[in-house]
């Protein structure tokens, strides 16, 4: 059983999809949540509300992670709030569409503002709480970085630097006790990819994916709260595939 009793977590990007799935799932296994969100108000009050109602400890956080100083109110408001920080998980994320030619350097900068720069923000602030706790950290990619994913180069390329980011961060902070790993979620339903997958081009997305169907976010949450938990204590540096067989990289 995963046991993250006492445990404090942040999850970036946690009002909706993967993020909101994460804050619940993590708060069903006894950690105490901090829901991050940006614009979704009333997503983010009403994941707090669920884990509340489940008997849980959460509240939610305003801050931009693209913006530095958000970022690092984020983790300060967390260990003022609840003392320490455990689990770091950088969900907060866009994706967009447009050919190469056709992305203009303010959607390439918003693009890596949010996906790749606020990760390294958050990330960079928390670092001293979590070498304190020996706490982890767990990073939302996709298997767009393994892949490519035509169309949305702007996005693979953050993705794709969220896993070297991983590595890095394994090999640096491991000795200090802080594991860092990564998630890589293939098609997953969420308001994200709602358009996409209730577009004609859902028959031809599900044929490519073994097990026949797109992922929830609880199907990501889960692995989120394996790698969080002593469970997953040797784990470090590691890139998990969670996409139904879509991409097989090793």
């Amino acid at each position: 059983m995963i046991d993250l009793a006492n445990k404090v977590a942040v999850v970036t990007g946690g009002s909706r999809g993967i993020g909101a799935a994460c804050c619940r799932v993590l708060s069903a296994c006894g950690a105490k949540v901090v829901v991050n969100y940006r614009v979704e108000t009333p997503s983010a009050q009403l994941v707090v509300k669920r884990i509340q109602e489940a008997g849980g400890d959460a509240f939610p956080l305003d801050a931009d992670v693209s913006r530095v100083e958000e970022a690092e109110m984020l983790v300060s408001e967390t260990v003022d709030r609840f003392g320490s920080l455990d689990i770091l998980v950088n969900s907060a994320g866009i994706w967009t569409g447009a050919p190469v030619e056709e992305i203009s350097d303010r959607e390439w900068q918003e693009m890596v503002g949010i996906n790749l720069t606020g990760t390294f923000q958050v990330t960079r602030a928390a670092v001293p709480h979590l070498r304190e706790s020996k706490g982890t950290i767990i990073n939302i990619s996709s298997t767009a970085a393994q892949r490519g994913e035509a169309g949305h180069s702007h996005y693979a390329a953050t993705k794709g630097a969220i896993q070297s980011f991983t590595k890095s961060l394994a090999t640096e902070l491991g000795g200090d006790g802080v594991r860092t790993n990564c998630v890589a979620p293939g098609w997953v339903e969420t308001d994200m990819t709602r358009e996409t997958l209730e577009s004609e081009s859902r028959e031809g997305i599900l044929a490519q994916i073994p097990l026949g169907r797109a992922g929830t976010p609880d199907d990501i949450a889960g692995v989120v709260a394996f790698l969080a938990s002593d469970l997953a204590a040797f784990i470090n540096g590691e890139i998990v595939n969670v996409n139904g067989g879509s991409v097989l990289c090793g």
